[in-house]
């Protein structure tokens, strides 16, 4: 069973100080990859093109451009120019990002996931490109998270991008996905051993994301209550999202692989 490396999802990091660190991880492994994500800081597709021309075999991956940030054909011209300038190297990452963000930060207005990533999808496949076609077609994979954007994931795309999802999730994830699809999930990990420091870390990083209702809906579809949500989440709660001690790393991550099909990791540092 492949399984690939991975990297951050931080949009502060310094790319200049990285710049060999980079280098040295893509002579590494054919295989790694370096993730990146678009909210109010980079924007996400010239961020990927300044990381692949500072390595050399690196797959670099946006996790996740926000389809809300460029009309289709914007980002289906974007993702053939990377593609052809770096075969095999670029995986477009889409997602239709959160209310707030789209509407309070960018200004328009949210409408139903689903329907608004399949229509956005038809129009990047209809979109006229009068250049120079990448030597094989580029991939992409979707931010899911409920079965439906998962479904959707699986029929039109390479796979998906679950974030802010637990072990639990993951499976349902592949029974839905299918064997043949990737499934590329964010790990969020603490290098602490001290429970109480730990979880004040997981809970500063988590903050956000609990006031955000698409990530909450999904950990309602799993099982947990308005009682886990309270008072920067349950330790429960912290538990199931972020892994935090080395015994409690290697299980996720053998939680998260299944003998059928590849399975990448996505960690946020």
């Amino acid at each position: 069973m492949a399984r690939s490396e991975s990297g951050p999802l931080n949009s502060t990091i310094n790319l200049l100080a990285r710049r060999k660190k980079l280098r040295r991880s893509s002579n590494s492994s054919a295989s790694a990859q370096f993730w990146l994500p678009e909210a109010a800081g980079r924007e996400a597709l010239t961020n990927a093109s300044l990381l692949l021309a500072r390595t050399s075999r690196i797959v670099v991956a946006t996790g996740i451009a926000n389809i809300y940030a460029r009309d289709a054909m914007a980002m289906a011209a974007a993702q053939k120019t990377l593609a052809e300038a770096y075969p095999g190297r670029f995986l477009l990452g889409l997602g239709v990002s959160h209310a707030p963000l789209v509407e309070r930060f960018r200004g328009h207005r949210y409408e139903k996931p689903v329907t608004t990533m399949r229509a956005y999808l038809d129009a990047m496949d209809r979109a006229a490109y009068q250049a120079v076609p990448p030597a094989t077609e580029p991939l992409r994979v979707l931010a899911a998270l409920g079965p439906k954007m998962l479904k959707l994931a699986a029929e039109r795309a390479a796979g998906a991008h679950p974030y802010f999802v637990t072990p639990e999730h993951t499976a349902r994830a592949r029974e839905i996905l299918g064997a043949n699809r990737l499934l590329a999930v964010e790990q969020a990990v603490v290098l602490e051993t001290d429970s109480i420091k730990a979880r004040e870390i997981a809970r500063a990083y988590m903050a956000m994301y609990l006031d955000l209702a698409n990530y909450v809906t999904n950990l309602r579809a799993l099982g947990f209550t308005d009682d886990d949500f309270t008072n920067g989440g349950s330790n429960r709660l912290v538990d199931a999202i972020v892994a935090w001690v080395i015994s409690a790393l290697s299980w996720r991550g053998f939680a998260r692989i299944t003998p059928r099909a590849p399975t990448t990791f996505a960690c946020k540092r």
